[in-house]
């Protein structure tokens, strides 16, 4: 009986999770498997990958063969550079301690590796959040001149319509005004011609009785 490490999808329609298993080469996709060796969810950035190490190592060392997506996930995780380091230890080329030395610096390199890919996504994914902050920002001002610039015409008309109101309004005004100058005017010769026919005070009575009265007066002294 072959076996073969492979992956068993789950998860929901466009959010797939999978099993990571191993499992007889004629079973069925998702039937029934040997033994499940982890899980690995492609949906998340970078990629959650989670194995038990010791038990695929083991079963990649029994010779069971791989699927191309589980060959590059145990590439991934370091299964076969440790399987490529104790096969040097079977043929005298390495030892036990080099062995260990060797793929704790590759563990090493490879979570710094990790760990770099993860900052560069945080600061990616601030710098596209502040790109799309000013983004926004211009898209308003943009919108903002655009409707400026559609309501200018309005406010040009409106200003018109004010100064043509005033304009009728000033004009109204004077239209009222002048027949009340021009009754004026016709009063005015009226006026004079009334002062004209008023009699001047005749003062020359009043000086004749004074003077009829003195030689009246003179004759009654001369009397007595």
């Amino acid at each position: 009986m072959a076996t073969r490490i492979r992956l068993q999808r789950h998860g929901k329609k466009g959010k797939p999770f999978f099993h990571l298993v191993a499992a007889d080469s004629r079973a069925k996709r998702d039937g029934k498997f040997i033994e499940k060796l982890g899980t690995y969810n492609p949906t998340a950035n970078p990629a959650v990958i989670d194995i038990n190490f010791e038990a695929t190592l083991n079963w990649v060392q029994t010779g069971a063969e791989m699927s191309d997506t589980a060959r590059a996930i145990l590439s991934y995780k370091g299964v076969l550079y440790k399987n490529h380091l104790l096969n040097g230890v079977k043929k005298g080329a390495l030892t036990a301690e080099q062995v260990e030395e060797k793929f704790a610096l590759w563990l090493a390199d490879k979570d710094a590796k990790v760990q770099n890919k993860v900052s560069g996504l945080a600061k990616n994914a601030e710098k596209e959040k502040i790109a799309r902050q000013q983004a926004e920002e211009a898209a308003k001002i943009a919108k903002a001149a655009e409707v400026a610039a559609k309501n200018a015409p309005v406010v040009e008309e409106v200003a018109e319509e004010v100064a043509e109101e005033a304009v009728e309004v000033a004009t109204e005004e004077v239209v009222e005004e002048a027949p009340v100058a021009e009754a004026a005017a016709e009063e005015a010769p009226a006026v004079e011609e009334v002062v004209e026919e008023t009699p001047a005070v005749e003062e020359a009575p009043v000086a004749e009785s004074t003077e009829e009265a003195a030689p009246e007066a003179s004759e009654e002294s001369a009397a007595e």
